[in-house]
């Protein structure tokens, strides 16, 4: 934080067509806080008594110099409690590569402004909710794995994206993005509602890396993308199968980048919850019994879903990594047969644990022989630098355990593996009889890609790391 009449802070560029701000100053007076880009010159303020907004001009922005000023890059929402609204907004974040030209970032540090004075004539029992709600907003604060771009919707994989009009990108960001992914969908509501765009900052929760390596002297650049659906959000055992809509639990969209020589390949994988009505309550054993949920509407759930996914990916291959023994097979057992309503859907079963037991993984060729031909059809996507689309992706594969966590990190990691072989065969950086396993660089690489990526989601969902990590690098 600087005194107000401390030199002013300046952004390197101004503000394009459809951006939001990169950089804030924040402006906080006893009354009211002041929010003004740095690069879109626009300005409003929140009034501390009852969080109402009111959109400034520069003039209005800059007037008052009781206040404590201090920089934070970008506004992720407000939400409304008893006592009034509180604003988050990201005061720290880090650098996390780029996809496409633009920059990705981390939100690293976010924080509440409260503008909640009206709290002093709640009730009693009023004061103790609010303190109560306010603990929860605390927990927000500490969301892990949140990332953004000011200048591109990330919400959308390469493909989606590339198919979409031009003029689009001229939109505010909250406009182009797919509200399933946008992770604080529910708290821009006022800002939409007062057209404060250029302030809007839609954040994706899921996982971002990047990793480069050199092949025939030439750059590669490979990205790890995920991004988490926000319809069934929720924590492991509280939060399991689907709900009536058909959103389940810990779906994610995990997309596989690579750029070579001008070339851009995109490779979709998705994971979600088994797509049935069915819990897990937690008790005080070590695991839970899973338990299914007897409804008229199952298999009206399980056709939403894969109506969905058909609707956003094209075919659907499943592949179920669960037991096929125990209250884990109870429930494959369930998923199998309402599978065998939906012909056109392949599902396949592979009992992870008895077959790659013990560490051994590359047990999943056995996997792959099986649906070798299918992942194929379904290929990946390809462009050029001239935008000109060369390869549809045509399908998607959709894995599961219970978790979606460890044994489908393990197999999407190899799938993605087999598909990477493929698309760098294709851009001319590997011949037909290479592989990126001849070469221990690249290789680490690839493993370290992954194995972090898995480590992330599962904080999101876990709270831990995940399981199989070591074993995987």
């Amino acid at each position: 934080a600087t005194d107000a009449d401390e030199a002013p802070l300046l952004a390197d560029e101004p503000l394009r067509p459809g951006s939001c701000s990169r950089e804030l100053e924040l402006r906080e007076f006893r009354d009211r806080y002041v929010f003004r880009s740095l690069d879109g010159g626009g300005a409003f303020a929140v009034a501390r008594a009852d969080g109402s907004l009111h959109p400034l001009s520069p003039e209005e922005a800059a007037a008052g110099s009781d206040c404590k000023v201090s920089k934070i890059y970008g506004v992720a929402g407000m939400i409304r409690l008893l006592a009034g609204s509180y604003v988050l907004v990201i005061t720290s974040r880090k650098d996390a590569g780029s996809y496409g030209a633009s920059t990705v970032y981390h939100a690293n540090s976010m924080k509440f402004l409260c503008c909640n004075e009206a709290i002093k004539h709640l009730t009693s029992e009023e004061k103790r909710d609010e303190a109560y709600f306010m603990s929860l907003l605390r927990i927000a604060e500490t969301t892990c794995g949140l990332y953004y771009s000011y200048d591109r919707d990330l919400t959308l994989n390469l493909q989606r994206a590339s198919k979409l009009a031009a003029g689009r990108v001229h939109k505010p960001l909250w406009k182009q993005a797919d509200p399933r992914f946008v992770w604080n969908r529910n708290l821009l509501e006022e800002l939409i509602e007062t057209k404060l765009d250029e302030f809007i900052t839609p954040l994706i929760q899921g996982s971002f890396q990047t990793e480069q390596f050199t092949l025939k002297d030439r750059l590669v650049r490979i990205t790890l993308f995920s991004r988490r659906c926000n319809r069934r959000l929720g924590t492991r055992m509280w939060r399991r199968g689907a709900n009536l809509e058909g959103a389940t639990a810990n779906f994610v969209e995990t997309e596989q980048l690579v750029e070579y020589e001008g070339l851009t390949s995109s490779f979709i994988q998705v994971r979600g919850s088994i797509p049935l009505l069915w819990e897990q309550i937690v008790d005080l054993s070590y695991k839970p019994r899973p338990s299914i949920i007897e409804h008229e509407e199952m298999t009206k759930v399980v056709e939403r879903h894969f109506h969905d996914l058909s609707q956003r990916y094209g075919d659907t291959m499943v592949i179920d990594l669960t037991d096929k023994q125990g209250d884990e097979g109870n429930l494959s057992n369930a998923f199998a047969a309402e599978m065998q309503n939906f012909p056109d859907i392949r599902y396949v079963h592979f009992d992870f644990h008895h077959i790659c037991g013990g560490g051994n993984f590359d047990n999943l060729q056995v996997l792959y022989d099986e649906i070798e031909e299918a992942i194929q059809k379904q290929g990946y996507f390809l462009m050029n630098s001239k935008g000109e689309i060369l390869l549809d992706q045509s399908g998607v594969v959709r894995s599961n355990c219970i978790d979606c966590l460890d044994r489908t990190n393990v197999t999407q990691s190899f799938l993605a593996r087999k598909s990477l072989d493929s698309q760098l065969q294709r851009m001319g950086a590997l011949s037909s009889a290479e592989s990126i396993s001849q070469s221990d660089i690249i290789n680490d690489k690839f493993k370290k890609l992954w194995v972090e990526h898995g480590d992330e989601l599962s904080l999101e969902y876990a709270g831990s790391y995940a399981l199989k990590g070591d074993l995987v690098r």
